[in-house]
């Protein structure tokens, strides 16, 4: 009698299951993350930061937003089963078993909380710790499945970078840091609506209270634009405030204005290529938003 060997795990299935701890942390959310916390860090003291402090930092950002990321793989695999845009994900297609992405969200946070106190300070590591527990307890699995206010409470998570970022750099939370997260925070609304907008049935399915499902489509492109309007003066205040310059301003005008008109051409005319084009929109404006005002800050540190 013959023993049969055991089986060895092939490469194709060593990357698909590296792939799939990778997909875990939403990577793509992370850099965004990142990119939102950058002009933070170069606003919030004179000169250029440190750059040990400042890789930290980044580092210590990036981990807490991936660990929030893997604990909303965890919290949400019953709903992600449900929904067509995420039945793929790790957890629901079986991939990759729910302790994984428990057990590497505790981990990711363990490590952004040492990382943080390390590069930054333990005001940084708090508000880290906390943005983790809002996206993954009070956002995720509180308030996704019982409110259609659930992403406009929420979107205080996204907009934790910075926060962690300015009190890295200084100790402490100043108004261009907060003035920097609202901005994340009015975003965050007509973004996810006008993606649900075309997502509605996957909303309806896993009985998710998204506004298009409790209030219909008419009253989520009116809340759009006028998000869409209030956040564009706010991303403004930044040049009167003393804490950008032109170099932002005049690109966050223009930007603006093709939000603005996204936004009111959907409300004027429903339908999904609108909403898709607004939601595609959406992505491209707060990265570049965040770019340019990167670049003003450096370039405010370096030449002025």
């Amino acid at each position: 009698m013959s023993l049969a060997a055991p089986s060895a795990i092939s490469p194709s299935d060593t990357r698909r299951i590296a792939l799939a701890y990778l997909e875990l942390a939403k990577p793509n959310i992370v850099l965004l993350v990142l990119l939102t916390g950058v002009p933070a860090m170069l606003m919030a003291a004179p000169g250029l930061p440190d750059p040990v402090r400042f890789g930290g930092t980044i580092a210590g950002i990036a981990l807490a937003a991936a660990s929030a990321a893997s604990f909303n793989h965890y919290f949400d695999r019953d709903i992600d089963r449900l929904m067509r845009r995420t039945a793929r994900r790790p957890l629901p297609s079986g991939l990759l078993p729910p302790s994984s992405a428990l057990g590497m969200g505790f981990v990711l946070a363990g490590v952004a909380w040492v990382t943080l106190l390390t590069f930054g300070n333990l005001l940084a590591g708090v508000i880290g710790m906390v943005s983790i527990a809002y996206y993954a307890l009070f956002y995720t699995v509180w308030l996704k499945r019982r409110t259609p206010q659930n992403i406009v409470i929420g979107g205080g998570a996204g907009a934790s970078a910075p926060l962690i970022a300015w009190a890295a750099m200084t100790g402490s939370i100043a108004l261009p840091a907060v003035l920097i997260a609202s901005i994340v925070f009015f975003w965050t609304p007509p973004h996810f609506w006008a993606l649900s907008l075309y997502r509605r049935d996957d909303y309806v399915r896993a009985n998710i209270p998204m506004l298009p499902v409790t209030h219909g489509e008419a009253e989520t492109r009116r809340q759009i634009l006028l998000y869409t309007i209030g956040l564009v003066p706010l991303t403004l205040l930044l040049v009167p405030f003393g804490v950008a310059g032109w170099i932002y301003g005049v690109p966050a005008v223009l930007l603006g204005g093709g939000f603005i008109a996204l936004a009111a051409r959907l409300y004027r005319s429903p339908g999904t290529p609108n909403a898709v084009a607004l939601f595609r929109y959406s992505i491209l404006y707060l990265f570049a938003l965040f770019v340019f005002m990167a670049v003003d800050a450096l370039a405010g540190r370096l030449f002025f």
